[in-house]
């Protein structure tokens, strides 16, 4: 199994930050469809659930890539491997921006999800490696504190460009996003050589752990809720709450701040009891997304519920990365690979069981979904015992 380095207490600070700033710009290229959805819809000549795919398809290719990748980039530098793979991401989002129709447009998001599942099997083991042991739990909160980032700047932004100047100058802007990213990736992260690979044996090693196990299946439940419904917020927030369209960007802004006080919420919640942090947010989206459909029926309520919404979700990745961690020191990449696969799988089939749904049912009908498959969640966290280890 993979241990973390050891010897004298690290202080990459900046290191840290350079690999927030990855997961902010993959989360951002992952979820900019979401905003710009019926634009693409209309220029591509397709439904907005079949849209959704893209969403669906770097969501498959990541769950895949996640632990394969890890599996075959054996003894490489992880600086080497985090850069390569944000310079993938860089072209995926340029072709797309340039796709001539909707096949090569979803081909060039299967290289946004090579991007997505690469990084974030690494992203989670970084913060033992870059900071001290006592400042581990503030380095997760600020890496994936990009996730919620991505909300309050990333998806907006891409919104509000695109409604300004066009879907495509959105990818544009994602591309010089991620180069910028791997410069920075470049100059600030020190050599990360692999203390141990990941090996096919490894992967159901961990699973042996109780709390892999629970992170891991309520990963899935979880995260396939919330997509289920989120991939279609900007037709919810039209149609069922009747916000005009043009202020869908602004309102997803308000979203990610509330997701940012989450993250910070629950970044130290979870890091003295992660398990009860996760059955708060586990009660806290459900009820939001099954009442949205009552509560959120006109504009104030939206809002209001949109911002619940936001809060709730804020703290997922952070407090699912935490009981990850914690409960798999030792095996931290290992751990890690699974995780970020089962997430991505997770958004791919949220996006794609939302996509059937919305398009015969309706955008009332996601909300529903998405607060059942949450709900039961709590089914997995309640009864379990996890042990922590330090």
């Amino acid at each position: 199994m993979q241990t973390v380095q050891t010897g004298p207490a690290r202080h990459h600070w900046l290191g840290v930050a350079a690999a927030a700033a990855g997961v902010f710009t993959l989360v951002t290229s992952e979820m900019l469809p979401v905003g710009i959805l019926p634009a693409v819809a209309a220029e591509m000549g397709v439904t907005d659930g079949t849209v959704g795919l893209m969403v669906t398809a770097p969501g498959l290719v990541a769950a895949a890539a996640s632990p394969l990748l890890m599996l075959a980039i054996g003894r490489l530098d992880r600086r080497l491997y985090l850069c390569l793979l944000m310079a993938l991401l860089t072209v995926a989002n340029l072709v797309t921006a340039a796709a001539p129709g909707f096949a090569v447009l979803l081909g060039a998001r299967l290289l946004v999800g090579l991007s997505i599942g690469g990084f974030w099997a690494l992203a989670g083991s970084l913060a033992p490696r870059l900071v001290p042991p006592e400042s581990v739990g503030r380095a997760m909160a600020l890496i994936f504190g990009g996730v919620a980032a991505a909300s309050v700047l990333g998806v907006p932004a891409g919104t509000l460009l695109g409604e300004l100047a066009g879907w495509r100058l959105t990818f544009v802007a994602a591309a010089v996003l991620a180069a910028v990213v791997l410069a920075g990736l470049a100059l600030s992260l020190p050599r990360l050589p692999a203390t141990q690979p990941v090996r096919l044996a490894s992967l159901p090693a961990v699973l042996r752990i109780e709390g892999v196990r629970v992170g891991i299946l309520s990963t899935a439940l979880l995260v396939t809720g919330h997509f289920a419904a989120y991939t279609f917020v900007n037709p919810i927030l039209q149609q069922l709450s009747g916000i005009d369209a043009g202020l869908v960007g602004p309102l997803l802004l308000v979203y990610g701040v509330a997701g940012i006080v989450g993250n910070a919420v629950a970044g130290g919640t979870a890091a003295r009891d992660v398990r009860r942090t996760l059955i708060v947010i586990v009660a806290a989206l459900s009820a939001t997304l099954l009442l949205m459909p009552l509560l959120g029926a006109g504009p104030v309520g939206g809002v209001a519920m949109l911002v619940l919404w936001g809060l709730s979700y804020g703290g997922v990745s952070v407090s699912l990365q935490t009981l990850i961690v914690k409960t798999a020191p030792r095996a931290t990449e290992a751990a890690s690979s699974l995780f970020a696969g089962t997430f991505n799988l997770s958004i791919a089939l949220g996006a794609l069981i939302g996509g059937w749904t919305v398009d015969g049912v309706g955008p009332a009908s996601v909300l529903w979904l998405g607060g059942a498959f949450v709900l039961l969640t709590a089914a997995v966290m309640v009864p379990a015992r996890i042990a922590v280890r330090a």
